[in-house]
């Protein structure tokens, strides 16, 4: 990949993608991170970048280094996986970061989803930093529709509240279509990710209303205030009882921590959550066999009649962001890359 061709402002550093690689992975491996999973993080902080989602690339290994320093997370996590006769299979994370368990129970999933028509995956005890949407896209190049879900640290307050309880709780969910990209969305059930509110801090800026309230329940646009009190759910009570199902399902029914019982176990410490994960993948050909062509060419229609009126299919600017950072490169604020130059030293 050639060097970053873009343009940038006085405060910004340009990088190519093989730049962000490179300097994700001497970051981790310079605070004793096993290679296994330095690979497999340092490819999800591209793509991260790559799809313009500040929120989850480099800014993350910062709180990287710190879950890592503090202990709370197994460097050289080995993750193992077990399965049964059921279309179950269960990847324990040994404590580790979440991406390496996805890669080695991704196989086992997917020939669970094509053999019963619908598997789930749970992965228990892993330190979950990243966004979902590269692991529903991944199942949907495999050919499956599938679902992604996970608790956080309790920073979100229900609706009618006013003291964080719930996870940013992100959901995830891919369609594959017969083009380049699949239809996937992947949201925070917070109105936004905190962080986009740490990163509005970084830069001195107020956030939105109604993303967050202070310490004392009270609605605010200090970035600083709503980290020490609590964002908010999306769509007020929706979003709450959305919210609310993720600590559920992805909590207590796969035997693992809510995002109140994370974030008691974490502390203080300011480390990435460790909870839980479930996985749900279906197998359009086991659902429809000899009809598939069809109604997925039904399903390309209804895409088209979306299209045709104007409105935007998710991730659609994350792809054609894709497009041009990789020919382009990124941008990232000077006092992003000082801060990685920091955790260099």
């Amino acid at each position: 990949m050639m060097a970053s061709t873009r343009s940038v402002e006085p405060d910004e550093k340009a990088l190519s993608l093989d730049d962000v690689e490179e300097l994700s992975k001497r970051v981790l491996s310079r605070h004793g991170l096993s290679s296994d999973h330095v690979t497999a993080i340092s490819k999800l902080i591209v793509a991260a970048e790559r799809d313009e989602c500040a929120s989850h690339g480099v800014y993350r290994l910062a709180g990287l280094v710190r879950t890592i320093i503090s202990g709370k997370v197994n460097r050289g996590a080995c993750p193992a996986v077990s399965t049964d006769e059921t279309a179950i299979v269960r990847v324990d994370a040994d404590g580790g970061f979440s991406p390496l368990a996805f890669n080695i129970g991704r196989p086992e999933l997917v020939t669970k989803a094509r053999r019963h028509g619908i598997a789930a995956m749970i992965i228990n005890r892993c330190v979950h930093f990243t966004a979902l949407w590269p692991e529903v896209e991944a199942l949907a190049a495999d050919g499956l529709v599938s679902l992604a879900m996970t608790p956080s640290h309790s920073w979100v307050a229900p609706a009618g509240g006013k003291k964080a309880l719930l996870g940013t709780n992100p959901f995830a969910f891919a369609w594959p279509r017969t083009g380049d990209h699949p239809y996937v969305f992947d949201f925070a059930t917070s109105v936004v990710a905190r962080g986009e509110v740490e990163l509005h801090r970084q830069r001195n800026l107020p956030i939105p209303a109604g993303w967050a309230v202070d310490p004392r329940g009270e609605p605010t646009r200090d970035a600083t205030l709503a980290l020490a009190g609590a964002l908010l759910t999306f769509g007020g009570y929706k979003g709450s009882a959305l919210s609310t199902m993720i600590e559920l399902l992805a909590g207590p029914l796969i035997g693992d921590f809510t995002s109140a019982e994370s974030k008691a176990f974490d502390s203080g410490a300011e480390a990435a959550p460790l909870h839980g994960e479930l996985v749900i993948a279906l197998c359009p050909d086991v659902f429809l066999g000899d009809s598939k062509s069809d109604y997925m060419k039904r399903a390309e229609a209804f895409f088209d009649l979306i299209e045709t009126q104007g409105a935007r299919l998710p991730s659609q600017r994350r792809f054609e962001a894709r497009e041009r950072t990789s020919r382009s490169g990124i941008a990232i604020s000077r006092v992003q890359y000082e801060i990685i130059a920091g955790l260099l030293a």
